[in-house]
């Protein structure tokens, strides 16, 4: 059921309702970003399918964080919700999973959903989803986009990989290049790749420099438009 906080008579906060099945994880989510991100007001809580449909039809929340897997309704977790509401109400929805499942990703996106991220996000990056599914746009962790882009078909001639761009980069950097436009860390892919915190650092660098890259956002983007992440 919901679990209203007190009201905002800020025009310009965001309406956030938090919706997880632990009431561990609620507390976290709205301590994190009561303390980090003052333009966010969680306004409400739930912890099952039924309590969050009643608040976002009660609430009509700007942006509804879900878990994709909740109990209650009829078994479809996060996915029922957002099915259940985001037309109705033009709320949106952004999923804050534990999972990186490809089923999970998809099931939701396809109800509706406009983003999904993992809970090893930062505070700051998810923050800045919230913010960006409030304006419309998509939000997913790096390493997730290729499900979305596998699972809505898009073409080959939209996605084709630049081969002459490619062949600028060794086998390692392109290793490098894939790993880190999934969201690696720079310590996660040398763990990975069995090579130092450094070698990586270089060879970023090297791919940043032949793609004509400024950074590893920037990194991500190209790797995901071309299919190759």
């Amino acid at each position: 059921m919901p679990h209203p906080s007190e009201p905002t008579d800020s025009q310009t906060r965001l309406r956030v309702l938090v919706v997880d099945d632990h009431a561990l994880v609620r507390a976290g989510v709205r301590a994190e970003l009561t303390a980090h991100a003052p333009d966010l007001d969680v306004i409400a809580e739930a912890d099952d399918v039924e309590g969050a449909i009643a608040a976002v039809h009660a609430l009509a929340p700007d942006v509804v964080l879900l878990d994709v897997h909740l109990p209650g309704g009829s078994g479809g977790g996060g996915a029922e919700v957002v099915a259940s509401c985001h037309e109705a109400t033009g709320t949106r929805f952004l999923a804050l999973s534990v999972s990186d499942a490809s089923e999970d990703v998809v099931g939701v996106i396809r109800a509706g959903a406009r983003g999904y991220v993992t809970k090893a996000i930062t505070t700051e990056d998810l923050a800045q989803a919230v913010r960006r599914v409030a304006a419309g746009d998509a939000a997913f962790s790096p390493r997730l986009a290729g499900f979305v882009l596998d699972a809505f078909g898009a073409g080959a001639g939209e996605v084709a990989v630049a081969d002459s761009e490619l062949d600028r980069l060794s086998a390692r950097e392109r290793e490098v290049m894939r790993l880190i436009a999934r969201g690696y860390t720079y310590k996660e892919c040398a763990a990975d790749l069995f090579i130092s915190i450094k070698t990586v650092e270089t060879h970023v660098s090297a791919v940043l420099r032949k793609l004509q890259l400024s950074n590893r956002n920037e990194l991500t983007r190209w790797a995901v438009a071309r299919h190759i992440v």
